[in-house]
């Protein structure tokens, strides 16, 4: 009896797995993660992003949103909603996820929530060189890094007030932080 495909995150040398069982990078889970909201065009996920602080906690830039379009869209987890103007601007392209892209962003989104990983933080390798600085310089970046967390925070709850109602995941995001 076959165990049937790996799961999320498994090894997969010499497998072959379908497509919306492969493991997403991040980037391309927010991006198809948004798309299964509901259909969008690069520019307003590109709005969705900024709007939501998603670059606070996940490395997508601007400049690779169509990037990863391209790669959803090649791997047939999203479709393009051509628009009727034959010379319609290709930024106005409108991309949906596919049944398979939603399966997708499920299996991923439930083995990130599921599966503990082990999250650098780059704090942990300035604090494990402590000798390299001075108790005054130390206490002093410390003292800089507190100023600079209680502006995110002020920001965060602005961005939170600013965007009510919020759909679900941005409310959790805004939720599971310790910013409330």
């Amino acid at each position: 009896m076959s165990a049937g495909p790996p799961a999320v995150g498994a090894s997969r040398r010499n497998i072959l797995v379908p497509e919306y069982r492969r493991e997403l990078t991040r980037a391309e889970l927010t991006v198809l993660g948004l798309l299964v909201e509901r259909p969008r065009h690069g520019y307003d996920l590109e709005q969705v992003i900024e709007r939501r602080g998603i670059r606070q906690w996940t490395d997508i830039g601007f400049s690779s949103i169509y990037y990863v379009l391209t790669k959803l869209e090649r791997r047939g987890l999203v479709q393009v909603q051509v628009p009727e103007a034959p010379s319609a601007a290709k930024s106005r392209r409108v991309f949906q996820a596919t049944p398979a892209g939603r399966e997708a962003a499920r299996l991923n989104a439930l083995a990130l929530i599921e599966e503990p990983r082990p999250v650098a933080h780059p704090l942990l390798i300035g604090v494990a060189n402590l000798p390299l600085l001075s108790e005054q310089e130390y206490a002093q970046a410390l003292r800089t890094r507190l100023a600079q967390v209680e502006d995110r925070i002020t920001a965060v709850r602005e961005a939170q007030q600013g965007q009510a109602p919020l759909p679900l995941p941005a409310r959790e995001v805004f939720w599971c932080s310790p910013i409330r």
